[in-house]
């Protein structure tokens, strides 16, 4: 089977027909699943949405069990959590729903850590690292954007001279570089090829 437009996150079944992985969605499975949307809902209390996936949390008062109902804790409601908690051998925790959320000095609230500047997140080559709220994403560098070849999607140079995304001078030509561009003054013109006289 061959899928011309690939499968990011699915395998070809048949010609341009993919079977998206769980938490996945779309021709190509390149969207996620917003999890928290399906009826019946998956979590009985809250939901949030992840990358491929989601994660159930408890209002105040109520512990988070392992089916993803919320039982009623005196305990944890005595502890004021953000985010629902768990007892571990009768002491209190609270919890975050995310990997990428830690909890703050007062141990009730979660705090965002920011993967790109602690190093914790790995991009690849031509990607740089953008923080969100709980997780991360690789965007491709400036200069850069995002396209399908040869089954799989990878960064590719943005030609500026051909897009007119270049900002040189009407008497200069443009020469496409690696993730940038250089402008050059036309033969009878002097300047740096942004102005040129």
């Amino acid at each position: 089977a061959i899928c011309g437009h690939g499968c990011k996150y699915g395998e070809c079944m048949g010609p341009n027909k993919c079977k998206c992985f769980p938490g996945f969605t779309g021709k190509t499975c390149n969207q996620d699943l917003n999890e928290c949307g399906l009826k019946p809902r998956p979590c009985e209390h809250r939901c949030m949405n992840t990358h491929g996936s989601y994660k159930c949390y408890c209002l105040n008062g109520y512990m988070l069990m392992p089916d993803g109902t919320c039982a009623s804790s005196r305990t944890c409601a005595m502890v004021n959590c953000q985010y629902g908690c768990e007892e571990v051998k009768g002491e209190v925790q609270c919890l975050c729903p995310s990997g990428g959320l830690q909890l703050g000095p007062n141990g009730r609230t979660c705090i965002d850590i920011d993967e790109c500047s602690t190093g914790k997140a790995v991009c690849s080559y031509n990607r740089r690292c953008v923080n969100t709220f709980g997780s991360y994403y690789c965007k491709c560098q400036l200069g850069y954007e995002l396209k399908y070849i040869s089954g799989r999607y990878g960064c590719v140079d943005v030609n500026e001279c051909v897009t007119n995304t270049h900002r040189c001078n009407l008497h200069a030509e443009c020469l496409n570089t690696e993730g940038s561009f250089k402008c050059k003054c036309k033969q009878g013109y002097r300047g740096n090829g942004f102005d040129c006289a």
